[in-house]
């Protein structure tokens, strides 16, 4: 795969996630009880603190800065991470990053619909 291509076409042909980040491209992989986001981040893009159910995830590229629980910690490609369920914990995630996500939550994000956000 060429640095310059997101993901390939297995992973660019399925649906779009609504996920209301400027400069993130995301598709999304629903599973019966969870659900898988691919996610490229072509901005940097800072994500305020938050929780939710369990999720567990892999850089592919790139750089996000997660601070779990009050710990801070650089992720870069090739290490995973994993955020228990309702910890609170905020990113900073750098242009350029790739990201792999698994949510134990079969409802965390809809559907873009016809390539436009799902209000």
């Amino acid at each position: 795969m060429e640095d310059n291509v997101l993901f390939p076409n297995i992973i660019t042909n399925l649906p779009q996630a609504d996920i209301p980040v400027e400069g993130l491209t995301s598709h999304l992989l629903q599973c019966a009880d969870h659900q898988v986001i691919f996610m490229s981040f072509e901005k940097n893009v800072e994500i305020a603190e938050h929780s939710h159910e369990a999720q567990w995830g892999v850089v592919l590229d790139g750089e996000i800065a997660l601070t779990i629980n009050g710990e801070k910690q650089i992720y870069r490609k090739g290490d995973s991470y994993f955020i228990p369920k309702n910890v609170s914990h905020s990113a900073k995630i750098m242009a350029g990053c790739k990201d792999l996500t698994l949510f134990n939550q079969r409802d965390r994000y809809q559907l873009k619909i016809n390539g436009e956000q799902n209000i």
